[in-house]
């Protein structure tokens, strides 16, 4: 396999970025988007003014405003992040068909038989060349990635850090990396130098307990997880341990897929200390399904079946769904069914480990309104 180049693009604080655009007058400001707190709302995006204060996505929205009480709170119109996405979406494709879009802000490109600069046509709608085309230095991913830059700028007032290098996993970071207005490129042999000062964190696979298990085993870069003995990871990580220390290599052979067909939209969280049936669980419970409904809607589909996942104390999981004949992507709905199916097995002595949320029966949104009840 020859080497790839690989572009994640993603756009800089979208949601507020664009209420930001459409409303010159919250430009500056520091700006939430989201739910009301007084209906547990979460942050669905929070602008770089307003992040200084600690604030961020996925945040309840109470929390973010005790944080910032000046914040301006807006509701999410994800109609219109759905069309400035179409338009973003539509200049990686002019440029590529190999665009596998993650959500409504981010994508990934695989550039690798993309000729640069291209060639002179008379077709307005060509790609038309950044002052950065053609000077010397500039490698084909960069050079790509600063058109990128520059097109979406000036087409939609947008700004989108990217990240170059020779796979997914590698791209991703350096785009996150580069953040806010970034460009970030890590050339061809350099991934694993790039990558081993980096928190293991950073590397997709890791999330917060797999950390602290690293953690406790000395495991705090991702240069010591591609050192580790792998019959160690094995142990701490489980059946993904070799794809994630091939990872923290730099070597990802993961393709840009273009037509990705979504099963599934889930999310789920593994506690610190085990919960009684009360108000923190339901508070995270109520966050999880905020989080998959935005999912829901960023990428225009709606669920017809919606299931609880539920981990004891002992280990021991089960799961509980409710369906209904036609879809929805509405937080409230989806909420209201989650927690029914919560009363229907939750009992006083049960502590719990893990509560999830997750969606399935996908079909394109508009195709039918939900019932009122479940069957």
């Amino acid at each position: 396999m020859g080497t790839r180049t690989i572009i994640h693009a993603d756009l800089d604080a979208f949601y507020a970025a664009v209420e930001q655009l459409d409303r010159p007058e919250l430009r500056g400001k520091p700006l939430v988007v989201g739910g009301p707190p007084e209906s547990r709302g979460v942050v669905a995006a929070a602008s770089y003014e307003v992040r200084r204060y600690g604030v961020h996505s996925a945040m309840p929205m109470r929390t973010a405003l005790r944080l910032c009480p000046h914040a301006i709170r807006v509701s999410p119109r994800f109609r219109r992040y759905g069309e400035m996405s179409d338009q973003i979406m539509a200049i990686f494709r002019s440029l590529t068909p190999l665009v596998e879009p993650l959500s409504l802000d981010e994508a990934f490109l695989d550039v690798t038989e993309v000729v640069w600069p291209p060639a002179p046509t008379p077709d307005p709608l060509t790609l038309t060349l950044s002052p950065y085309e053609g000077e010397r230095g500039y490698e084909k991913g960069e050079a790509i990635a600063r058109w990128l830059k520059t097109e979406v700028r000036r087409t939609t007032g947008l700004i989108v850090s990217i990240g170059v290098g020779t796979g997914k996993a590698v791209a991703k970071i350096a785009s996150d990396a580069g953040k806010p207005d970034g460009l970030v490129v890590v050339p061809a042999g350099t991934e694993a130098v790039y990558l081993a000062p980096l928190p293991a964190r950073a590397l997709w696979g890791i999330g917060p307990k797999a950390e602290e298990r690293l953690t406790k085993a000395g495991i705090t870069t991702i240069g010591g997880l591609a050192s580790a003995d792998p019959k160690l990871l094995e142990r701490l990580l489980g059946a993904w341990s070799t794809e994630i220390q091939l990872l923290a290599r730099g070597e990802d052979h993961q393709e840009v897929q273009p037509e990705r067909k979504r099963k599934s939209v889930g999310a789920e969280t593994t506690f610190a200390q085990d919960l009684p049936d009360g108000t923190e669980l339901r508070e995270e419970l109520a966050r999880l399904v905020e989080r998959v409904a935005r999912h829901l809607e960023e990428h225009g589909l709606q669920a017809g079946t919606v299931g609880l996942k539920l981990r004891y104390f002992d280990f021991r999981t089960i799961t509980r769904q409710a369906s209904w004949p036609h879809g929805t992507s509405d937080a409230s709905q989806i909420r209201a069914a989650a927690q029914r199916l919560l009363d229907g097995v939750a009992r006083p002595s049960d502590r719990f480990r893990l509560v999830g949320v997750h969606c399935s029966r996908l079909e394109p949104a508009g195709q039918g309104q939900l019932a009122l009840f479940p069957a």
